[in-house]
């Protein structure tokens, strides 16, 4: 049978993503995102180290985003990478993940561009994370919950730091720690204004708001 002219174009849509119709964002929400990428911090950051559990990392990502962490750095672990999107709330949409085969490759290139490597560590020679300087170029980097952080990684670092405990547990859940961490480095940063305005190259703020915008 013929078919009529809607029926046709309906067709046409439905072959081709590309030509569906979107639904229009809402200002409030476009607005949001915005803002969102305004406070994002190219120069503050978290690598992890065979953090292994993806609850973990999921809800790692979820404290980069909140603490307005442009992208974060993983070196997987040998089984692989998995974000629960329930645990990171959707959040690992906002915060880009930048993977590397080795810890050295990976503290090797955050020093190239001028971070300042921190590994989170207790033990000798580690200092309460409540006295550092979080405002320059800072790149946290986390171990896996049992094992922590490996010699290799400890002797890349430009400093070990500490989160004080006073009970009978040594450590906190990794993406607990990550979060008072960067929670430190927030207050430090909005107290030095470095939220009130955009410190992403323009251009690149233009593409990555279109991106976060219109996914498709």
């Amino acid at each position: 049978f013929p078919l009529k002219s809607d029926s046709l174009r309906g067709l046409e849509q439905l072959s081709n993503p590309l030509r569906r119709p979107h639904r229009a964002m809402n200002p409030e929400r476009f607005q949001r995102l915005s803002g969102a990428l305004r406070r994002r911090q190219p120069d503050l950051t978290v690598l992890m180290e065979q953090v292994h559990k993806s609850h973990n990392l999921s809800a790692i990502l979820r404290n980069c985003d909140a603490a307005g962490v442009f992208e974060a750095h993983v070196v997987p672990p040998d089984e692989g990478l998995q974000i629960h999107s329930h645990t990171s709330a959707g959040t690992a949409k906002w915060v880009r993940l930048v993977r590397h085969r080795t810890v050295q490759a990976a503290v090797q290139e955050l020093k190239d561009r001028g971070f300042r490597v921190l590994a989170a560590h207790p033990g000798p020679g580690a200092v309460d994370f409540r006295s550092v300087d979080f405002t320059g170029p800072t790149a946290l980097m986390m171990g896996a919950e049992l094992q922590g952080l490996s010699a290799e990684a400890l002797a890349l670092a430009d400093l070990r730091i500490s989160i004080p405990m006073v009970g009978m547990a040594q450590s906190f859940n990794v993406s607990v720690a990550t979060a008072l961490l960067l929670f430190e480095a927030f207050r430090q940063r909005e107290a030095a204004d470095m939220y009130d305005e955009s410190r992403i190259d323009p251009e690149a703020s233009k593409r990555i708001l279109f991106e976060w915008a219109y996914p498709r």
